[in-house]
């Protein structure tokens, strides 16, 4: 016995069971978390009506590792970048987690020389963001990219990533949603006439980018303060980034004085009216709005940008309001590939992402209100036998049964 107690003793002191040690608390590290079978249903449903719509769409699926060379994704996510981690390999190569799907897709085509690609790709991704878990932020998430790579008809591969968001926001049946779209080119241009200074672009572009977060007040004070832009050049930026609408904005642009003169700006606002025009043939401008303050802080952008947002949501009775605001994503990115390439060349590209996560909080909470019983296993059938002796029997018959392809 005393052998015995011993042994535990020291279990004990081994799982710092000792009061005088730190105590050592069960827990996920921050910003990420388990998922339960009932949540795992609930995923499940979600990829599912995703990826049949990638494949509707004719898109491959690839895979890239969890980790990249930590040079890979180094200059390419400009302000963010400091949400990056980095890993040190015993050996001494230095890692990093991937960030998104986007960088490593560019790598991949450069590396093996692919010019024209339909692909999708669902993984996880790691930032090191302050995590917001009621809605849907986290450390270690997924993310569901779709991207067309590849010389086309300008303005079709980015009608058909707008499409796609459009089918499966409407399938998901999350609600009201609005995709907010602008282009890169027409937010460098409006910088240009406003009197940004080149080397400030990315910076001020960062800041327009909260503008779904803080108000226009905060946003200039930024600008003015911290950013040391002129109040007269906020001012002006401040005009422009208050309008939305659609074709009849776009039209209105093209008349306007200042960005008609702009190279960039013309350009852009040039591609927007194709684009509408492409999307009212797709049936879908009735959610879809131009809108100038639509600022993405990735630096890999170069064309059209896109973002979609719930409104309200439908809510049951008792139902709190969530605010989840962006569901997805994405934008084209023409010269990220050619960063990898030795030689510079370039592949055009153009993609979107959906905020799984989002979603996910938002469906969870409504099951939860809604008190639906989800299955999580998909058992047809239970071997049982009053007898408790018809042991060998039963397993006779199960392993009939699942030899015959019944659950």
């Amino acid at each position: 016995i005393a052998k015995e107690v011993a042994k535990l003793l020291e279990m004990k002191a081994q799982l710092g069971g000792d009061e005088g040690k730190h105590k050592f608390v069960l827990k996920t590290p921050k910003g990420t978390r388990d998922y339960s079978p009932k949540q795992m249903a609930i995923r499940e449903r979600v990829f599912n009506a995703i990826i049949s719509c990638f494949k509707r769409h004719g898109a491959e699926v690839i895979d890239t590792p969890v980790f990249e060379l930590k040079e890979t994704l180094t200059g390419k996510y400009g302000e963010d970048s400091k949400l990056i981690y980095d890993l040190k390999d015993q050996g001494g190569e230095l890692l990093s987690l991937r960030y998104d799907l986007t960088v490593p897709f560019a790598r991949y085509l450069a590396m093996n020389k692919i010019t024209n690609i339909k692909r999708y790709h669902i993984a996880k991704v790691y930032r090191r963001d302050n995590p917001a878990m009621t809605r849907g932020r986290y450390r270690e998430f997924y993310q569901c990219d779709f991207d067309i790579a590849g010389q086309f008809d300008p303005m079709i591969p980015d009608a058909e990533c707008l499409k796609i968001v459009h089918e499966i926001l409407t399938d998901l049946q999350l609600g009201d949603f609005l995709i907010k779209v602008n282009d890169r080119r027409i937010l460098d241009g409006m910088f240009a006439v406003c009197g940004v200074p080149d080397p400030k672009f990315r910076s001020i572009c960062s800041s327009v980018d909260k503008l779904d977060k803080m108000a226009w007040e905060e946003v200039r004070s930024e600008m003015v303060a911290e950013k040391e832009l002129s109040p007269e050049a906020a001012d002006r930026i401040g005009d422009y980034v208050r309008l939305q609408g659609g074709l009849e904005l776009i039209e209105q642009l093209l008349q306007d004085p200042k960005l008609s003169q702009n190279k960039q700006a013309k350009e852009g606002l040039g591609d927007m009216k194709l684009l509408f025009e492409y999307l009212t043939l797709f049936g879908i401008t009735g959610k879809i709005r131009f809108d100038l303050s639509l600022a993405r802080g990735l630096d890999y952008y170069t064309g059209v940008i896109y973002e979609a947002v719930l409104l309200q949501q439908e809510r049951q009775p008792g139902e709190e309001p969530l605010g989840v605001g962006s569901v997805a994503g994405g934008g084209r990115y023409d010269g990220l590939v050619g960063m990898f390439d030795p030689k510079g060349r370039r592949v055009p590209c153009v993609g979107v992402s959906i905020g799984i996560e989002r979603i996910f909080s938002i469906l969870e909470q409504r099951l939860e209100a809604s008190e639906e019983k989800i299955r999580t296993t998909e058992t047809q059938v239970l071997v049982a036998s009053a007898q408790k002796k018809l042991l060998e029997e039963r397993l006779k018959l199960v392993s009939e049964l699942w030899d015959a392809g019944i659950k």
